[in-house]
């Protein structure tokens, strides 16, 4: 039991880490990535595939990160000649390619047999026994580091920045901003910490294929900022949660009502999901947190109550 919770609570920060991503991306600057499966792929096959190379495991993270910056910020430079709403479109399509070259470029990737045997970093000083409680250790002080620097980020000028061409691009480029190149920066922010949580993956599993780096990643990703709110990494955390615990709690009607046949448990589940997610949509739309804003310190006075 205590086995499969912290494989479950390592799930968890792993959908926290994206779900972080997906809010500077989507939460703070208004830009849809409907292919975040693609960039998450990237970070992992980049980590394995120098893991498997005897590279250290820290320097083939940090390669991870910087490899899948590059690439997000090099997808998102549409825009240049799109219009913001077709980076969705773009984000999937680049999901698509990386799964077909993941398929077949068999001397890289492995094909649909994928890459085995992904070197543990620090197995040996860890032990085998102790060493998911361990990762998972780690796991949580990335997340902490990478909560506290995305909270400077959107607590900066650029934040505020990011914030105001989320609301209308137009303006901010009227007011002398440089909209492209804050677009690009975000976007590879976030890509930074797909790349990590990449790099978590492989290094998790010792094992990735092209079967892993499908849409429900994504879908899993954009159901974790919804329901803990669009912009706030606090919420995040707690809506990484919930959403974990209805995908795997509901695993266990089955077990809870033995005459269900086996069909009828896993339809049932999906419903159960769902009816979930709407009721805190219904109770809570704005999530179960609202995102950072600025406040002036003391208010304004009334010119109209001044004698």
């Amino acid at each position: 039991m205590i086995s499969y919770a912290v494989s479950i609570l390592t799930f968890v920060s792993l959908a926290t880490l994206l779900g972080f991503a997906l809010n500077v991306q989507w939460g703070q600057a208004g830009m849809i990535n409907f292919g975040l499966a693609g960039f998450y792929a990237v970070g992992a096959y980049t980590a394995a595939l120098l893991s498997k190379a005897n590279v250290d495991p820290i320097a083939a993270t940090a390669a991870a990160i910087i490899a899948t910056a590059i690439v997000s910020g090099l997808v998102s430079l549409a825009t240049l000649k799109l219009r913001e709403d077709y980076l969705a479109i773009t984000t999937l399509a680049f999901s698509e390619g990386v799964r077909l070259v993941l398929m077949n470029e068999v001397w890289l990737t492995g094909g649909t047999d994928g890459i085995r045997d992904i070197p543990r970093p620090f197995i040996d000083l860890v032990g085998g026994d102790r060493y998911e409680t361990a990762f998972l250790g780690a796991c949580f002080v990335l997340i902490l580091v990478v909560y506290v620097i995305l909270e400077r980020i959107i607590r900066s000028p650029f934040g505020r920045v990011l914030r105001a061409i989320r609301e209308d691009d137009v303006v901010a480029a009227t007011l002398g901003k440089n909209v492209l190149a804050f677009r690009v920066k975000a976007f590879a922010i976030g890509g930074a910490v797909i790349g990590l949580a990449g790099a978590l993956h492989a290094f998790y599993f010792t094992y990735i294929d092209p079967s892993e780096f499908v849409g429900v990643v994504t879908v899993y990703a954009f159901m974790a900022v919804i329901v803990g709110g669009k912009g706030a990494n606090r919420g995040l955390l707690i809506g990484a949660c919930t959403v974990m615990v209805l995908l795997e709690g509901t695993r266990f009607l089955k077990d809870l009502v033995p005459a269900m046949a086996a069909h009828q448990a896993a339809s049932l589940r999906l419903v159960l999901i769902g009816l979930g997610l709407i009721l805190i949509l219904i109770f809570r739309p704005g999530g179960l947190s609202r995102e950072y804003r600025l406040r002036v310190a003391g208010q304004l006075h009334d010119p109209s109550s001044r004698a």
